[in-house]
C-alpha cells in the first residue's frame, strides 16, 4: 500500500505521550520508504511545530533535526514542479480553500503525484473539503 503521512502524524509519531502516538508510530514504520511518503513543505511544518511548542513541549533545533533524519530515512519526500504547485493552487482556489487550507490542498497534490493509496491525518476535516477523490483517502492512523 502507498501510504501519506500527513503533518499532524509525523509530529504525534516523535511525541511519545500524544494520544495517537503508537498507531502513528506504527505507520512510520510499517511499510518502508518506498511506500510510504510526506511532503517536503511537511519537513518545515514539522520542524516549526517541535520547536514552537509551548515549553515543557517545546524541543531544540538539534532533536528537531534528528527526527527529520529519522523523517528522511523512513519516508519518501515529495516535491511539486513549479506548474504543479500552480496548478495546485489554481485548482484549491477554484474549490473555495482559502488561507491555511492551502497547505493541505499541497500536500494532498503531492499524494497524488506518487500515486497514494491512503493520505493519513488527524486532521480528516482539512482533507475532506478538498476533491472527493482526495476525501476518498483520507485514513486516521
Amino acid at each position: 500500500m502507498k501510504a501519506f503521512l500527513d503533518t499532524s502524524v509525523l509530529v504525534a509519531t516523535f511525541y511519545g505521550d500524544h494520544v495517537h502516538h503508537n498507531a502513528s508510530l506504527d505507520l512510520f514504520l510499517r511499510f518502508g520508504k518506498s511506500e510510504t511518503s510526506c511532503g517536503a513543505h511537511s519537513l518545515a511544518e514539522v520542524y516549526g511545530t517541535l520547536t514552537g511548542m509551548p515549553p515543557p513541549r517545546r524541543v531544540g533545533a538539534t532533536e528537531a533535526l534528528l527526527f527529520l533524519d529519522d523523517v528522511q530515512a523512513n519516508l519518501s519526500i515529495v516535491t511539486l514542479s513549479d506548474s504543479e504547485y500552480g496548478d495546485a493552487i489554481r485548482s484549491a482556489a477554484s474549490q473555495q480553500v482559502f488561507g491555511g487550507g492551502i497547505y493541505d490542498a499541497l500536500l494532498a497534490q503531492c499524494a497524488l503525484r506518487v500515486n497514494a493509496e491512503a493520505i493519513y491525518t488527524l486532521n480528516a476535516k482539512h482533507f475532506l473539503r478538498l476533491s472527493p477523490h482526495i476525501a476518498s483517502m483520507v485514513r486516521s492512523p
